[in-house]
C-alpha cells in the first residue's frame, strides 16, 4: 500500500436541488471491503444519473457511497483481501456504484479495466458507464447482429456516441436522432449512417422511409414518454427495444396491439443496482471484445469538455443544457 493521506476532497450533495447544491467537503478515505481496490482518481465521468441523484430522484443502492460519480480513471493504490487481477500502480478505469467525485474511490476489483493503450486518464474516465450500459443492453440483452438496423436516440450523448461506434464496429446499419445540424454532422463523423433531426421531422416516419418500410431491428431508448409507441412504429417485425431511462417521463397511453402484431420485445434495465458478478461479466466481455477496438483506434472516446473537481456544478449545468457532444469529465489535481 502506498502512503495515503487521512482525508480527501470530495463533491457532496448538500441537499436535493440544482447544481449549486454540489459542495466541496473533506472526508476520510473509504474503507475497503474484501475484493475491492482503492483508486487514486485522476479523472471522473459525469453522467445523467449523477444529475438525477443530485435532484433527489435517483438514490444510491444500499451500501454504496452517497457521493455522485459512476466512473473513474486513475491509479490503484491499495488492495483488499481477495482483490485479484490488479497490482499497486496499475492504471485502470472503473465502473463505480457511487463515490467517483472524490480524490479516492473504492470499487470491486472485477469492475476495473486497464486503461487502453494510448488513452489519457480523461479519455479513459469517459468509458465505463456508457460502454458497460451499451454492451449489456444492445448486445447481450437485445442481441444486435451484423447486418441488422439499429436506432439509438440522443446520438451526441455519452450513450449515443458509444452506441453508434459499437454498433457500426459490429456491422450494423446505424440510425440516430439529434437536435441540430451540427450534431448530425458529429454523429455521421462517428459512423452513423442516418442522422434524423427530431426537431424537424417525425423520426419514426423517416426510419420507415429510409428502411424501405421495414423498420429497425434494435432500438436503445432513454427518452420514454411518447417515444414508447413511436419506437414501436419504427421497429421491424420481431424488433427489440431496450429502455434504459425515461427522461420524458412515463407513457400512460400506448397501443399494445402494435406490440402484438409486430411480435416486438420491449425490455428495460438499470445497471447500477445489479450485483458485482453481473458487472464483472460485462467487464470481461468489454476487455476481450471491445478494448482491442479502442486500442486499434477503431473506436474512440468522445470527450465534450472537462472541469476541475471543484467546478462540478458547472459540469452539471453543461450536462443539463444538452449542448454537449460526448462525455463531460471532471479532472483532479496533478
Amino acid at each position: 500500500m502506498q502512503n495515503l493521506p487521512g482525508t480527501m476532497s470530495v463533491i457532496a450533495i448538500s441537499q436535493p436541488g440544482g447544481p449549486e447544491v454540489l459542495v466541496v467537503e473533506q472526508r476520510p478515505l473509504p474503507d475497503l471491503n474484501d475484493g475491492e481496490i482503492l483508486i487514486r482518481v485522476e479523472a471522473a465521468g459525469v453522467n445523467r444519473p449523477d444529475v438525477l441523484q443530485r435532484m433527489g430522484a435517483y438514490p444510491p443502492p444500499k451500501g454504496a457511497s452517497d457521493l455522485p460519480g459512476l466512473e473513474v480513471a486513475g491509479e490503484v493504490v491499495a488492495l483488499a483481501d481477495g482483490a485479484s487481477g490488479h497490482v499497486i500502480g496499475d492504471k485502470v478505469t472503473a465502473l463505480c456504484p457511487g463515490g467517483g467525485y472524490a480524490d479516492y474511490c473504492k470499487v470491486p476489483a472485477g469492475h476495473a479495466l486497464p486503461v487502453p493503450s494510448g488513452l489519457s486518464a480523461i479519455e479513459a474516465a469517459s468509458l465505463p458507464e456508457t460502454f458497460f450500459t451499451v454492451w449489456t443492453n444492445v448486445f447481450d440483452r437485445c442481441g444486435l447482429k451484423e447486418g441488422e438496423r439499429f436506432l439509438v436516440h440522443g446520438g451526441t450523448s455519452g450513450i449515443g456516441t458509444c452506441a453508434i461506434q459499437l454498433a457500426k464496429a459490429f456491422g450494423a446499419e446505424v440510425f440516430t436522432t439529434v437536435g441540430s445540424d451540427e450534431k448530425a454532422d458529429a454523429v455521421k463523423a462517428l459512423g452513423a449512417d442516418h442522422a434524423i433531426n427530431y426537431r424537424d421531422v417525425a423520426f419514426e416516419k423517416v426510419v420507415l422511409e429510409l428502411s424501405g418500410g421495414k423498420g429497425v431491428d434494435v432500438i436503445l431508448d432513454m427518452v420514454g414518454g411518447d417515444y414508447v409507441e413511436r419506437n414501436w412504429k419504427a421497429a421491424a417485425v420481431e424488433g427489440r427495444i431496450c429502455q434504459i431511462a425515461t427522461l420524458n417521463g412515463v407513457s400512460h397511453d400506448v397501443n399494445f396491439s402494435r406490440l402484438m402484431v409486430k411480435r416486438l420485445t420491449h425490455t428495460g434495465t438499470t445497471l447500477r443496482p445489479r450485483d458485482n458478478a453481473f458487472k464483472t461479466a460485462i467487464a470481461d466481455n468489454l476487455k476481450s471484445k471491445v478494448w482491442p477496438l479502442i486500442e486499434s483506434g477503431k473506436i474512440k472516446p468522445v470527450v465534450d469538455s472537462t472541469y476541475p473537481l471543484a467546478e462540478a456544478a458547472e459540469a452539471h449545468r453543461r450536462m443539463e443544457s444538452s449542448g454537449h457532444i460526448g462525455k463531460i469529465v471532471l479532472t483532479f489535481g496533478s
